[in-house]
């Protein structure tokens, strides 16, 4: 464990390092879809249209896609939830971190297929109904030969927020942020503050004020338990943040790929496991902002 990181625990152990909580779980977690959505299977990072009525999430081992990572779709009626089927632009690789925009317009995700610069790139997809468009590479101002991972678009539509391990981070997985433009999306930068640290950074959504952020961190994601953190803008940045109050994280398992639930903005979505039996589940919690936020 590096020194930096030991800084960071110390200071999110204490009161807050002097930052107020950020938002407050304020009802009880629910368990999403129970054997529609939440299986035994790994279901994560699921985002809803904003009427609510469509869920797309990602699935590391649901038989019946096209790959080992898929995109699964899930459609509400007055009979409940459909069964889940495949994304129609699933591909034989990696497909995954599902994000609606808030208008219901675009669905970004993260992808492996060829065409991109190198490991897992980000790309979206027009919607229109049911239907999807052609898939769209969102280019080198965003993508690198490193991985990108869980894009999100701000409420506003101006700000695209994703994690990175490209070369010059702090770490190895960091938070950036790349503007919208008319062309596209302006060179991607790290965000701002103290938010990035020589651990992992990464799974980050807004919240429904389009500035605090919710994201998910691990000394190592790749060894270490990871968790749900939160973290607001200042005149300096995001400061390191502090981890999620309440049960949204387990003393055991890990809590990880936060989703603004865009039908109910003042609810979190999550995933994670509660115990043994299950696998990876969906997890919807409502939330409110501090004062002033």
């Amino acid at each position: 464990m590096t020194m930096r990181w030991m800084a960071v625990c110390l200071w999110t152990a204490l009161a807050g390092g002097g930052e107020p909580p950020a938002i407050t779980l304020t009802g009880p977690i629910e368990r999403f879809a129970p054997d529609v959505v939440s299986t035994t299977f790994s279901e994560v990072r699921l985002t809803l249209s904003p009427d609510g009525n469509t869920a797309i999430w990602f699935s590391r081992d649901r038989p019946g896609g096209a790959g080992g990572y898929d995109l699964w779709i899930s459609r509400r009626s007055d009979a409940g939830w459909s069964p889940p089927a495949p994304a129609p632009f699933n591909t034989l690789g990696r497909d995954f971190d599902p994000a609606f925009s808030a208008d219901g317009r675009q669905l970004y995700f993260c992808s492996d297929r060829p065409g991109g610069l190198g490991g897992d790139d980000l790309y979206r997809v027009a919607i229109s109904g049911d239907a999807f468009g052609a898939v769209e590479w969102l280019g080198p101002a965003v993508n690198s030969a490193g991985n990108e991972f869980a894009p999100m678009l701000s409420p506003d539509g101006e700000r695209l927020l994703f994690s990175s391990d490209r070369a010059g981070g702090a770490g190895r997985q960091d938070l950036y942020v790349a503007a919208r433009t008319d062309a596209g999306f302006a060179p991607a930068r790290a965000l701002a503050g103290g938010v990035n640290t020589d651990a992992d950074e990464f799974d980050a959504t807004f919240l429904g004020d389009g500035s605090t952020i919710v994201f998910t961190r691990a000394a190592d994601l790749r060894r270490d338990r990871v968790d749900l953190f939160v973290t607001t803008a200042g005149p300096a940045g995001y400061g390191p943040g502090r981890r999620l109050d309440g049960e949204a994280n387990h003393p055991r398992y890990d809590s990880y790929a936060p989703m603004l639930d865009w039908s109910r903005p003042d609810h979190l979505l999550f995933s994670g496991r509660r115990d043994e039996r299950s696998g990876v589940d969906v997890f919807r919690v409502p939330y409110s902002l501090a004062a002033g936020r």
